[in-house]
């Protein structure tokens, strides 16, 4: 379902714990007052307030649980669900890392009940894996440039919302079983999944704890060859997860609760497969065969917990008092790279080593909205959000530090109007937010290859000492909008907010090469600061459901990923814009049941490449996504469900780039099946129906000299479920 909000504040922390009710007419505030004749509109949590979404000038998709669960047996993770159904979204790599996946040609920062599951000091590339989708209820997916959640949200928030707890007084459990198979069917690429939750609530008090495991066999192409594995960053295939999901909630009033979330999530390759390199010239991709990686396996660890106390009606405004801890610890593969080598440790060159990053994140909120008295149409939000976070990047078999501890500290206050003038003809919303960060770094060491006099000569290694500090950034961000709502159901609206991170710190820290760097004075550690322009018309009348969005995103002093002859990414400075069209359509039938939408997305980046001031070269496969068609077609018919659906990724050309960079397209068409029995839901979700076999995009044009990251697509896959509730 696409929405037109526009987030009139924002936070660093986390989202409210209790929902933002949107209702399809304006309720009177706060939301519990509302005419309970009135039917609810879709619960966004991640806008932070209790206005309408109809009240706010932005773009948010939101998917429900219906639709998630059923992409989810079609693809099985969070990400892949969200990149099918956006076309905004780029297509996944189809690893554990999501290195250069963006939204609207900026990284998303992905939230669990609005708690940031990202690093901003030194970014893993794993935020989309940190909690099983079996405990996710629904996502919510904030378009563009903002700083709802403070600090990185710079192509905008993906939100997963947790299960909610029970309703109604007494025991219910909900269970999953899954199994998922290759086209040929073979043992080695059988996979499946085990999931329960149990809720109970007895009065005020409810309890909800669960379980899951995942088994995932090899993947196979549409060619029926294993998919090569990508022993360095990680991944999905040959590999296990389980997580454990837990929430205690007290309701003290009718309005006010306290609650507690906790979750761990773990999930590591089994190591079956080593890489067969594939071959670019006769489009060989790289294969798998059965062998054992050196080193520790690639994996991912994430610990959250959350504390909230929420009161939706004190003194006539909602009060929110939260707080959260976060833990992760990223392992990647490993290798005898050049950048690892050590002559102190090894003189012949032959290092193996790998790298693990290990994050901490404390942080908390305290915000309070309401209307004016005497004023009731001017709603005012003020607010203030705090995090910390300390983040290294060691190497596992050596114990080095190539990315030295780095705390990041952010403190943000925050205030925010809405007014609703000519009985809500008109809304004007605008707000600000003062962002005061800082950076801690003691002095350090880099790895002796940053300091080679000669890069062919592993004697002349040596370390670059690099004086610490503790550089800070003080910035006010604003954010302004309008929405005219001529007659009910037609909607337009413009709006611009600010958006802000910090660059991916622990890369430039461990790439410093020049020697007597102070990092007080150093310029690339300086804020990404993006400027999002959006105008957009959404219309919702009789079976029509319309919306056309045009963006442009700015940033003067942005930040992009480029390769390393070593085949490592570093951080590179420069401005960057982006614009884009989005176009989305959905219509009932005369068919009693059936639904048809299409969506479209068109992107546009450029940056200056050679220091000239000129935004002259094109965003490569990198850092932008192609542009994409969607179109699909769902059935509901009694007990009966089905949806197909088409994702057309067109071809695109990169100007300044190699030849061989560019992307060739491909289209891919997914199907789903569901019957209700007297038992549960089964359901056969099917992926890569027509086998296409393709080249990720990601390999398609990116590396393009490097033969082991050559991968194809997922051929067809089978999952079939059945999920109960009793």
């Amino acid at each position: 379902m696409r929405i037109s909000p526009f987030f009139v504040y924002s936070a660093s922390a986390l989202a409210l714990a209790s929902p933002a009710f949107a209702q399809t007419t304006e309720p009177e505030f706060p939301a519990s007052e509302a005419d309970e004749s009135v039917a609810p509109d879709i619960v966004v949590t991640a806008a932070r307030t209790q206005l309408p979404v109809s009240a706010l000038p932005l773009t948010i998709d939101v998917i429900d649980a219906e639709s998630f669960d059923r992409q989810l047996t079609i693809s099985g993770s969070t990400v892949d669900a969200v990149s099918a159904l956006l076309p905004s979204f780029s297509p996944t790599r189809e690893k554990l890392s999501g290195a250069g996946e963006s939204l609207r040609g900026r990284s998303p920062l992905y939230a669990i009940d609005g708690i940031p599951q990202s690093t901003p000091v030194r970014d893993g590339s794993r935020d989309g894996y940190t909690i099983d989708p079996f405990f996710i209820d629904r996502v919510e997916v904030i378009y563009g440039s903002n700083a709802l959640q403070g600090i990185g949200a710079t192509g905008g928030v993906v939100n997963q919302v947790t299960v909610p707890a029970p309703k109604a007084d007494g025991l219910t459990v909900r269970t999953l079983l899954q199994g998922t198979a290759a086209d040929g069917f073979d043992a080695e690429a059988l996979g499946g999944k085990v999931a329960a939750l149990a809720g109970w609530r007895g009065g005020a008090l409810d309890a909800s704890v669960g379980g899951a495991f995942e088994r995932r066999g090899a993947f196979v192409d549409g060619a029926g060859n294993r998919i090569g594995v990508d022993g360095t960053q990680g991944e999905i295939q040959d590999s296990d997860s389980w997580s454990v999901f837990g929430r205690v909630g007290y309701q003290l009033s009718p309005d006010a609760r306290i609650e507690l979330i906790a979750n761990h999530f773990e999930l590591e390759g089994n190591n079956n497969y080593v890489i067969v390199p594939g071959d670019r010239s006769p489009y060989r991709p790289s294969s798998s065969i059965r062998g054992r990686t050196p080193g520790d396996a690639p994996s991912n660890e994430a610990d959250m917990l959350s504390a909230s106390l929420t009161d939706s009606d004190l003194a006539g405004g909602a009060f929110t008092l939260q707080g959260f801890y976060n833990r992760t610890q990223d392992t990647f593969g490993g290798g005898t790279f050049a950048t690892f080598q050590d002559p102190a440790i090894d003189p012949t060159g032959q290092l193996f080593d790998q790298s693990a990053n290990k994050s901490r994140k404390i942080g908390g909120k305290v915000s309070y909205e309401r209307p004016v008295p005497g004023l009731e149409d001017l709603v005012v939000t003020l607010g203030f959000d705090a995090l910390v976070d300390k983040t290294e990047q060691t190497l596992v078999q050596t114990g080095r530090a190539w990315v030295p501890e780095t705390e990041f500290r952010s403190y943000a206050p925050f205030a925010q109007a809405n007014l609703k003038l000519a009985g809500g003809l008109l809304r004007l919303a605008g707000g600000l937010r003062h962002e005061d960060v800082k950076l801690k770094v003691s002095d350090y060491e880099t790895l002796a290859s940053y300091g080679a006099s000669n890069a062919g000569d592993i004697s002349t290694y040596e370390p670059v000492f690099v004086k610490g500090g503790s550089p800070s950034f003080s910035k006010t961000l604003i954010n302004g909008g309008v929405i005219v709502e001529p007659i009910g159901g037609v909607r337009a609206y413009g709006s611009y907010a600010q958006g802000f991170t910090i660059a991916d710190v622990g890369r430039i820290l461990r790439g410093i090469t020049e020697r007597g760097v102070n990092i007080d004075s150093y310029l690339s550690l300086e804020p990404v600061l993006s400027n999002n322009r959006e105008l957009g018309i959404e219309v919702e009348r009789g079976p029509l459901d319309a919306s056309v969005s045009y963006f442009w995103s700015s940033s003067k002093l942005g930040s992009r990923l480029v390769l390393t002859g070593d085949g490592i990414f570093e951080v590179v400075r420069a401005p960057v814009e982006i614009e884009g069209l989005e176009l989305s359509l959905k219509t009932r039938t005369p068919v009693p049941g059936l639904d048809l939408s299409v969506a479209y997305s068109h992107l546009v980046g450029r940056t200056d490449d050679d220091g000239d001031g000129v935004l002259e070269a094109k965003l490569d496969g990198a850092n932008i996504s192609p542009d994409r068609l969607n179109l699909a077609a769902d059935y509901a018919n009694g007990r009966f469900s089905a949806r197909a659906q088409a994702r057309f990724y067109l071809s695109r050309t990169f100007e300044g780039q190699v030849r061989e960079s560019a992307f060739d397209g491909y289209t891919l068409l997914d199907a789903y099946l569901g019957y209700e029995t007297g038992f549960g839901l089964v359901s056969l979700g099917v992926q890569n129906a027509l086998d296409k076999y393709y080249l990720t995009y990601d390999s398609d044009t990116v590396r393009t000299f490097d033969n082991s990251r050559f991968f194809a697509g997922r051929g067809r896959t089978f999952t079939l479920s059945l999920q109960s509730e009793f």
